[in-house]
């Protein structure tokens, strides 16, 4: 349970160093390997593998929305009782963003996180709109 714990302040933190463009200090959790599924059909759609390809999607994240907030819902544990640092979280998000046009935007989703031995091994986001709105702010 304490590593349960542990791994959700982790997680948090997370997304807090997204909200503040902090790259060196979201990327410090994933392991070389790690891969990043992102949804839709934009141009930052795709499977990304490698901590080089995930901290060039995070780079051009950042360059597309100067302002982002993540507000975290929820985050669930697969495993409550995980000892190891291997374990899977489901994080329910809000966010608002302002794209680098000015254009505001908020969305939400779910984005499922396995850690294998307390460093993140593959991230898949599913976000609830993928509609024109959400388009618009890519700037697709």
């Amino acid at each position: 349970m304490i590593g349960t714990i542990i791994a959700r302040k982790s997680v948090s933190r997370a997304f807090q160093a997204l909200s503040n463009h902090d790259l060196e200090g979201f990327m410090s959790a994933w392991r070389d390997d790690g891969v990043l599924t992102y949804p839709g059909e934009i141009w930052a759609s795709g499977t990304f593998k490698g901590k080089p390809a995930v901290s060039e999607w995070c780079r051009k994240f950042f360059e597309q929305y100067p302002k982002i907030f993540f507000d975290v819902q929820q985050i669930a544990a697969k495993e409550i009782f995980a000892l190891n640092g291997t374990n899977v979280f489901l994080v329910h998000w809000n966010v608002y963003l302002t794209n680098k046009t000015g254009r505001e935007g908020q969305n939400s989703g779910v984005s499922v996180i396995s850690l294998n031995a307390g460093k993140v091994i593959q991230v898949k986001d599913f976000v609830f709109d993928l509609g024109e709105n959400y388009r618009l702010n890519w700037g697709a």
